[in-house]
């Protein structure tokens, strides 16, 4: 019988931590590798585990991603926060969408793709978290730049993100063209290239 008093979570134990660490790393690889071309097999082939293992620590694509990429999503935002101190609005916006467009080309593109879907809310997509913080850093970065800067009013966030991972995905297919991301984002923005 509970007191009502709720118990401490457990621990995971050594050898579920060091398979879940594993299926980590070999997730990294392949979903660099192969991009949305990835197999969940494949990363529990690579990580030394069955695929029954894998799945009862990320039941789903989408939660195998953000325990990947939550930290870098949370260092995106932050990259958001700090930029809205800067003196120039449109400045500002710029630098954090092509820090976004570096970050949703990881992958080969799978995160452009995960994160360029429309969540429902309580549709239980585990990227809706990761999704929702990135739209609220760019949208105030954004809300700034039409109330400072040279944005126009009637530009969505949806829409300039859209722009961002599609700017995203031409840069994965000219991977030599390491200013690519900056002549787009000159080009579709207005904005001068980067020095």
């Amino acid at each position: 019988m509970s007191d009502g008093t709720p118990r401490a979570p457990r621990r995971m134990r050594v050898d579920a931590a060091e398979n879940r660490a594993r299926v980590l790393v070999a997730a990294k690889a392949v979903f660099t590798e192969h991009g949305a071309r990835a197999s969940l097999n494949e990363v529990a082939k690579r990580a030394g585990v069955g695929s029954g293992t894998l799945y009862r620590h990320f039941p789903s694509l989408q939660a195998l991603l953000v325990a990947i990429i939550s930290e870098d999503v949370e260092k995106l935002c932050e990259r958001g926060r700090d930029l809205m101190t800067q003196h120039d609005a449109d400045t500002a916006l710029l630098r954090w969408l092509r820090a976004f467009a570096s970050h949703a080309s990881a992958m080969q593109g799978l995160l452009a793709t995960q994160l360029a879907v429309e969540f429902v809310p309580g549709d239980g997509n585990a990227l809706a978290a990761c999704h929702d913080a990135i739209l609220s850093t760019g949208a105030a970065l954004l809300d700034r730049s039409k109330r400072e800067g040279s944005t126009p009013p009637d530009t969505g966030i949806r829409d300039v993100l859209r722009l961002a991972n599609a700017i995203a995905w031409a840069s994965q297919q000219a991977p030599e063209d390491t200013n690519l991301i900056d002549r787009l984002f000159a080009i579709s923005l207005g904005a001068p290239p980067r020095a």
